[in-house]
């Protein structure tokens, strides 16, 4: 069979090795494919993989060939799944290949913004300590996570790890799913939306993009947080209302860190690339090499299952 990846750069740069998928069929990887090059460079193949490159109704109808397509991440919107059904292609995906990584990204971003890091060794390179009357000096008041509310929007597998490492670091978890958890941690206690919104002092989104939570975040549930809270989201840009987000940053009314926004590479008037109070990490909090070594064998292992007629991380059966 053709096997042929549409967008490999992301995935595997070059410090990983594509040989267990290659040696799966007749192989061809490309880093990155325009929409124009989509048809033309899938056209033989029988197996697709991709990342962000997206295959609509109208290419899956030009792609006879094709009988699979893997996606190389969790969320599949970037195919059309009731044509893929209606034409008989399977498509997979690769869900829980790196929630402690985004969870160490929700902590990188919270540590930013309590302990200021970056700013104080800017500072320290700057001169300043060295023409410091002490023996040590802040720009800002520092803050210990210890006794504070985290609260929690969804607890998947990334929210749960997430609450694990606020637990660690002796604070409360506030959760809010659609449904209540019949079995929480000590520490971590389910509540209505508003309450974790009102009670947190640090709120962070682990919830799916859908239409109910498309700009969650917005004029009305930002005001209901606590002053100067601080927001952190990783995963999806669409949750927040960013005009309503800059807003509220350049009034000092809450503090953000994010991975994600609505689009992505971000036009540059987003409003929050010139925001104040917020920290921007280009959505790699997935991306470590670790993570992005169990995606790829998961990835193989769900092709290896369709190839040996096993339904392994189907996502239209």
């Amino acid at each position: 069979m053709k096997i042929v990846v549409l967008d490999g750069e992301t995935l595997n740069p070059g410090d990983l090795t594509w040989q267990a998928v290659s040696e799966l069929g007749e192989f061809s990887c490309f880093a990155r494919t325009p929409s124009a090059e989509i048809i033309p460079r899938a056209q033989d193949a029988e197996i697709v993989l991709t990342n962000k490159t997206p295959l609509d109704a109208n290419t899956l109808a030009q792609l006879p060939k094709l009988k699979y397509i893997g996606v190389l991440a969790t969320g599949t919107n970037v195919v059309d799944l009731a044509a893929a059904k209606e034409l008989g292609i399977v498509v997979t995906n690769v869900p829980a290949y790196g929630p402690d990584a985004v969870a160490q990204m929700v902590f990188a971003h919270i540590l930013h913004h309590t302990q200021a890091v970056a700013a104080h060794y800017q500072a320290v390179a700057a001169g300043q300590w060295s023409n410091c009357s002490d023996f040590c000096f802040t720009l800002m008041p520092l803050q210990s996570l210890k006794g504070k509310t985290l609260g929690l929007i969804g607890y998947g597998d990334i929210g749960q790890q997430v609450a694990k490492l606020a637990l660690a670091f002796g604070m409360k978890v506030l959760v809010n799913t659609r449904t209540e958890p019949s079995d929480l941690p000590q520490g971590v206690s389910w509540t209505s939306r508003d309450t974790v919104f009102k009670e947190s002092d640090i709120l962070s989104l682990h919830c799916p993009l859908t239409s109910e939570t498309t700009e969650l975040i917005n004029t009305q549930t930002l005001e209901l947080m606590k002053p100067q809270a601080l927001l952190i989201n990783t995963a999806r840009g669409g949750l927040i209302d960013e005009v309503a987000l800059a807003a509220a940053l350049a009034q000092g009314k809450v503090f953000a860190g994010v991975d994600v926004l609505s689009t992505e590479p971000p036009s540059a008037d987003n409003p929050l690339l010139t925001a104040p109070n917020i920290s921007i990490s280009p959505h790699n909090a997935w991306a470590t090499k670790e993570a992005r070594q169990n995606l790829l064998n998961i990835a193989t292992a769900n092709l290896s299952a369709y190839l040996a007629g096993e339904r392994v991380n189907w996502v239209n059966p």
